[in-house]
């Protein structure tokens, strides 16, 4: 058998040659997208480095078991980590945030060692960033390396997505999302462009390569409390201020409702008021809305919560707040990191939702399911939850949508699948108003709608 890791010293001088090729550019390209920048990285069979040095961590250290490939790392990239280790024997007294094994896993003769040695270099919010080649691209691969067109290899494991899935719930991991790149690994312009940014996805099972995300599979004992912030934009609902207090049942280490009252047409901020006076041992904050619209509400409130898990519980109290310790119990147990109400698996009361409404938000479900590579059931349920700190790296990484989305759900939702975030359905019981009107426009709100749509398409899914 040839001995793997000289093979791979004597490919370590036409390294540099072959990270200039189209293939390598899309996959920085990609990983860029996928891994914040200013992360704390680890990269596994990390050749001469670039790819660690295009995510622009904070801290990055790359490993490989081939001493010439790290001395070139070390020449390219003075400013990273690189150490000589065989993935299976690699330790380290630090945690990372990403852990990158790019086409590698084919290349493993142990592929669920490795990932479970990877377990020990992890916290619970790491992220495991993976790619490997597609096995209908095997005879195109095999002819490429004959004609110099593709990098030599020695005997691969080529596995499939659901191989790959198993090893890592073997190695201890759980798949967040799965995803298909690269159509056309080959600089042909304008053609290259438009297969890998627009084809590609909707032609997953033709791609080149495919690219996992998992996170540590949550350990049941580790359950801590926290503190809770449940925000309620109040818009002309003064006739449910006051069962919003009473029904909001104390959750973890205590709950604090911020009410945030938004121009309201009716007495809402004057309910608001009595209710506060009349309920002094609940730990109650009022707000009145600067800006415009659920989201910018939203926003506010959340700006100044102090619990840990903060949640959107909407006035009109369809989604019946004794149910938001179900959304608690699944953060805290780290079972999701954003929990999202559903409203279309249990029977509804009559009125609570227009037929055409429901068969909307259904086919939305669908679009929204396909462009975030996690099942959303239901993007419109107000009632979401969400750590206050994945909130605020949320904020933090606005700039890259901007301000766009007057509903405040689409805000958090591309946020979160931009930041790998473990998303959850959980259904729940919708009632119908008990007072007011609802404050959605079927025609207007839907034509914003659309407009989300495009737009998570044009941000998440059909990058280049």
């Amino acid at each position: 058998m040839i001995d793997r890791r000289a093979f791979y010293e004597q490919r370590a001088a036409f390294r540099a040659h072959e990270t200039r090729r189209y293939y390598q550019q899309l996959l920085r390209r990609h990983y860029a997208f996928l891994v914040p920048a200013g992360s704390r990285v680890l990269e596994i069979g990390c050749g001469i480095g670039d790819l660690l040095a295009a995510v622009k961590p904070a801290r990055g250290v790359g490993v490989d078991f081939s001493p010439a490939m790290v001395a070139l790392a070390r020449q390219r990239h003075p400013g990273l980590d690189f150490q000589v280790a065989d993935a299976a024997e690699f330790s380290s007294a630090e945690s990372f945030d990403y852990i990158l094994l790019s086409d590698l896993v084919n290349d493993l003769p142990d592929v669920q060692a490795v990932f479970e040695r990877l377990r020990a270099v992890s916290h619970p919010r790491t992220r495991l960033v993976l790619n490997f080649f597609n096995n209908l691209w095997r005879p195109a691969l095999h002819a490429g390396e004959k004609l110099g067109l593709k990098s030599p290899t020695l005997l691969q494991n080529w596995l499939s997505a659901d191989d790959t899935r198993n090893l890592l719930h073997l190695g201890g991991w759980e798949i967040i999302k799965t995803d298909a790149r690269i159509l056309w690994p080959v600089r042909t312009p304008p053609l290259d462009w438009l297969l890998n940014r627009w084809a590609a996805s909707l032609l997953p099972a033709f791609c080149v390569t495919v690219v996992m995300i998992a996170r540590p599979r949550p350990e049941p004992s580790a359950r801590p409390q926290y503190r809770c912030s449940v925000v309620i934009p109040a818009r002309n609902e003064a006739g449910n201020i006051e069962d919003a207090v009473r029904r909001t049942p104390e959750m973890g280490l205590g709950t604090e409702i911020i009410f945030i009252e938004g121009h309201s047409k009716d007495d809402t901020w004057g309910e608001i008021q009595r209710v506060v006076a009349k309920y002094p041992a609940r730990n109650i904050k009022v707000l009145k809305q600067q800006s415009r619209g659920k989201g910018g509400a939203v926003r506010e409130a959340f700006a100044a919560a102090t619990g840990d898990i903060l949640f959107i519980l909407d006035g009109d109290l369809t989604m019946p707040p004794e149910e938001l310790p179900k959304f608690y119990e699944i953060a805290r147990a780290g079972t999701a990191e954003f929990v999202n109400g559903v409203r279309l698996v249990y029977p509804m009361e009559e009125q609570a939702m227009q037929f055409l409404n429901m068969v909307a938000n259904k086919l939305f479900g669908l679009t929204f399911s396909f462009l975030l590579g996690q099942e959303l059931k239901d993007t419109l349920c107000g009632t979401k939850a969400l750590f206050r700190t994945d909130y605020e790296a949320i904020a933090r990484n606005r700039s890259y949508f901007g301000d766009f989305d007057p509903f405040g759900d689409f805000d958090l939702i591309f946020g979160a699948a931009k930041l790998n975030l473990r998303m959850l359905d959980l259904p729940i019981r919708y009632r119908a108003r008990t007072y007011g009107q609802t404050n959605i426009h079927r025609w207007r709100h839907g034509w914003l709608l659309l407009r989300m749509v495009l737009f998570a398409a044009r941000r998440l899914k059909f990058i280049a």
